[in-house]
């Protein structure tokens, strides 16, 4: 916020909302909620859509479970090359 304001976090906050909301409407099969908000929240807004959109690409056809599974490692490989770790720790 300190570096470009106020008005440019938020309107990046909106759109990593609105990438979230994607995620969840089409590939959360009920157990990938935490896991989504916690990408959305750490990853890049541009690794985010460039995940996205191969996700959707990969998983036409397929159901729920193989469409999270494909976009969880889409998702794992964009955080190892920034040695980042998308999962809480208890």
């Amino acid at each position: 916020m300190e570096k470009n304001g106020v008005a440019e976090f938020e309107k990046q906050q909106k759109i990593r909302e609105k990438l979230l909301k994607e995620m969840l409407q089409e590939f959360n099969e009920g157990r990938s909620k935490r896991y989504y908000c916690i990408a959305a929240t750490v990853l890049e807004i541009g690794e985010l859509k460039a995940a996205l959109s191969e996700a959707k690409e990969g998983s036409k056809g397929l159901g729920i479970k193989e469409k999270s599974r494909i976009l969880h490692s889409i998702l794992d490989a964009v955080a190892a090359k920034k040695n980042y770790f998308l999962k809480l720790r208890k």
